[in-house]
């Protein structure tokens, strides 16, 4: 609802966006319906360091085995480490938490299933060539349409104990700025810079949000927990050599 709001002007201002009726089902199914459902859906199981890793941190794996079926993209050998401490550093953080979170597993699958619906996404945009602000005002103009009528009519709904004060910063933050902001900085870069260098600069986020849920959740890190943040972590900074390294490649044999 937030997101809808916030668009409604910019369609006013540059009009409603104009993409086939198959490219506007392919986004909003995996970006504004498929990746927020699962993901707050995993957050209900998961704690929160989980969800910084499994988002952020799964992204680059999801996106390089797309393009590998896909496309046929080879896999240089910096690419390949990078996944394996991605593995590795998402199986520690699992191991570091099952214990005091014996159910986070199925938030792990969820959030996984999350990340794999914005992979194909950022896929998507960059095969059919939509433009950040077109892929933004779809996002966030035909969700609304879609899933609020079922919200409020089929699903169970606690929004009536929510602080009014509250529901006015989600409705800015989640939609305004995750939604319109955030969705059409992402989607431009990733014509600028490439599905696979894209991903790869996510590397800060699993270490800031791991290292911010302990303080202000509560969620403390164990030495697995810690160990498998910075495989990930790692893996992301591995991922953006490897990328800048393939650029500058294509460019010097240009």
């Amino acid at each position: 609802g937030g997101a809808f709001l916030a668009a409604l002007p910019i369609a006013a201002r540059h009009g409603w966006p104009r993409i086939p009726w198959r490219h506007a089902a392919g986004i909003v199914f995996t970006a504004a319906l498929g990746f927020p459902l699962l993901a707050f859906a995993g957050f209900q199981f998961a704690p929160a360091s989980h969800g910084g890793v499994m988002l952020p941190g799964m992204l680059p794996l999801q996106v390089a085995v797309l393009l590998r079926l896909v496309h046929g993209e080879p896999w240089m050998r910096a690419r390949v480490a990078a996944l394996v401490l991605v593995i590795a550093g998402v199986a520690l953080l699992a191991r570091d938490t099952f214990g005091a979170h014996p159910g986070a597993w199925r938030g792990d699958l969820l959030l996984f299933s999350g990340s794999f619906c914005w992979a194909v996404y950022t896929l998507l945009v960059r095969r059919w060539r939509v433009s950040a602000l077109t892929a933004t005002l779809t996002i966030a103009l035909y969700a609304a349409p879609i899933y609020l009528p079922v919200w409020f009519l089929v699903l169970p709904s606690r929004i009536g104990a929510a602080p009014p004060a509250e529901l006015l910063f989600q409705l800015g933050y989640q939609g305004a700025l995750a939604v319109v902001l955030a969705g059409f900085l992402f989607t431009r870069a990733l014509m600028a810079l490439g599905p696979t260098a894209l991903t790869a600069i996510t590397a800060v986020v699993p270490a800031l949000s791991a290292s911010a849920a302990w303080p202000l959740l509560g969620e403390p890190l164990g030495a697995d927990g810690l160990a498998g943040v910075g495989l990930v972590t790692a893996a992301m900074l591995l991922g953006v050599v490897q990328a800048r390294d393939a650029a500058g490649g294509v460019t010097g044999q240009r």
